[in-house]
């Protein structure tokens, strides 16, 4: 009776769902643009980072761009409490990455934090549901009270490439440093552009002893 009065639609084409499907049908599912770098081998991550940061490992389950499949799905997950979309797509990647050996030495899962503006804003922090069941695939922690977001920032969007770089530099911080030393963490975000907010976590969390970070994200733009 609820469904025939408030039909659910999915949140890239709009179509109505038939049974088994939530939030995406299985057309779009079928059309998202994978990127899966664990599994194609592609190191278009890595070589954002290079002489930069030192990844072992990093990943993007789809490429973004204006006005795809991906931008919708990210667009609801963040702007239109779409949680689940968060969910749905930790599964899938989740999934994937406890059949790839080179991410099992992965200690924990830690998500790019949200100010707590933001936080109290939003209502929750778009990349929990995609970080906590990647943490259950993998078998290991989700950490979520380590790194810290101190420092509100408004859209970065139409920022440049060197500002966006600078702008982050005080932004995180890191606290209870010992739940984390010697561990090889794999950091998770919704999107990557330029790679400045994976940066800067990554130099508050590499300041930790033994640290070794990898990175996961539900996408990449391209």
């Amino acid at each position: 009776m609820l469904n025939l009065f408030f039909p659910a639609f999915c949140r890239g084409c709009l179509k109505e769902l038939i049974e088994g499907e939530k939030d995406i049908c299985s057309i779009c599912r079928h059309n998202l643009p994978l990127a899966s770098f664990h599994k194609n081998g592609g190191t278009e991550m890595v070589d954002i980072f290079y002489g930069r940061i030192p990844v072992v490992h990093a990943t993007a389950l789809f490429y973004f761009k204006k006005n795809n499949l991906t931008q919708k799905f990210v667009h609801a997950l963040k702007y239109k409490k779409a949680k689940n979309i968060g969910v749905i797509f930790g599964d899938w990647l989740g999934e994937e990455l406890s059949a790839c050996k080179e991410y099992h030495d992965v200690d924990a899962i830690i998500p790019v934090p949200l100010h707590k503006k933001k936080l109290r804003q939003r209502g929750y922090n778009q990349v929990e549901g995609f970080g906590k069941k990647i943490a259950n695939a993998l078998q290991k922690p989700y950490i979520d009270d380590v790194l810290l977001k101190i420092t509100p920032t408004t859209s970065q969007v139409f920022k440049e490439r060197i500002s966006r770089i600078f702008s982050n530099d005080e932004v995180f911080a890191v606290q209870q440093a010992s739940k984390i030393e010697n561990k090889h963490l794999l950091l998770v975000d919704d999107i990557i552009t330029t790679g400045a907010t994976l940066e800067a976590c990554s130099k508050k969390l590499l300041q930790i002893k033994g640290v070794k970070l990898s990175f996961a994200t539900i996408a990449i733009t391209k």
